[in-house]
């Protein structure tokens, strides 16, 4: 968190990838979680443990308690600090990505009050106090609206939302607790800023692609999806980005492997090379920059 408040620090953490693997765009160095944190909420870093609230959101009195819309989103004024001091320093040619966590996965750490593998705090509301939690989910969505246009406004060129915790919901549940909230932020900034490419992320959830909706210009696919049902389902409507699993990036020969059978597969279609979910803390940076030039090398031959 002392990293996220100091803009000058965050900065050269974001350029870094830029100048030691040669992406083609960085992406803003924060946490999702400064939004609940900037809304009230008391965040801390355990170490080995992870992030934790001590004040976990359980009835709507503990809601209320809560900043919401542009009074939170006012707050994360470091955010936008750095994301001028970024553009003072990035190329011409290279993007610089914005990203919030969506309203679901943001809400299963408010309500949880930490990681958690079963959900099943948020999970109990959900089917038991469905009202509490679209209260919720709408809050947090407004606060995140603000939170996007104000980083727009300093600077940046794309948007990514990301629905990390998407795989917890059931399918059949799924657009009404996460993917309508996402739609609508999304909805919000193309009414204000339609020349902005906003990236949609939920991780998990190949059974929802026949229902995938919104106005949108990039779907990212996580490494759970095949690669050709995403091209099936949704090519023809968004770019698509990502699929590859990250721990092949932990064997040069099978990122290789990977990154031709992902190339194939789309055929010179539209679609960004990227993993399918997080790079891992242990991964050789030589590793990293060998996916980075297999990407370059067969984007070459379309």
């Amino acid at each position: 968190m002392n990293l996220c408040h100091d803009p000058k620090k965050a900065c050269e953490v974001t350029l870094q990838p830029v100048d030691l693997i040669g992406v083609d765009a960085a992406i803003i160095f924060s946490d999702i979680l400064v939004i609940p944190d900037e809304m009230g909420m008391d965040l801390e870093f355990i170490e080995s443990f992870g992030p934790r609230f001590i004040n976990p959101i359980r009835t709507e009195s503990d809601l209320e308690k809560l900043l919401g819309g542009e009074d939170a989103a006012s707050k994360l004024t470091y955010v936008y600090e750095t994301i001028k001091l970024v553009k003072q320093e990035l190329a011409d040619d290279k993007a610089l990505i914005g990203f919030t966590g969506a309203p679901w996965t943001l809400a299963t750490y408010m309500i949880e009050g930490e990681g958690t593998k079963t959900y099943n705090i948020s999970k109990k509301m959900m089917y038991s106090n469905p009202a509490l939690l679209h209260k919720i989910l709408a809050k947090v969505t407004e606060v995140v609206k603000f939170y996007m246009q104000k980083q727009i406004e300093a600077g940046i060129d794309v948007v990514q939302i990301f629905d990390s915790w998407a795989a917890a919901i059931e399918p059949g549940m799924y657009d009404e607790f996460s993917w309508k909230y996402m739609v609508e932020i999304a909805e919000y900034l193309k009414e204000k800023y339609p020349h902005i490419p906003i990236i949609m992320f939920p991780k998990g959830i190949p059974a929802f692609l026949d229902k995938v909706y919104g106005n949108f210009d990039v779907f990212g696919v996580d490494w759970s999806t095949p690669m050709a049902l995403a091209k099936e389902k949704l090519g023809s409507r968004y770019v698509l980005q990502g699929n590859m699993e990250p721990c092949r990036l932990y064997s040069q020969e099978a990122t290789t492997k990977c990154v031709e059978v992902i190339q194939n597969t789309m055929q010179g279609k539209r679609h960004i090379f990227n993993l399918g979910h997080g790079i891992l803390p242990d991964v050789p940076v030589e590793n990293a920059k060998h996916f980075i030039n297999e990407c370059h090398r067969v984007s070459k031959n379309i």
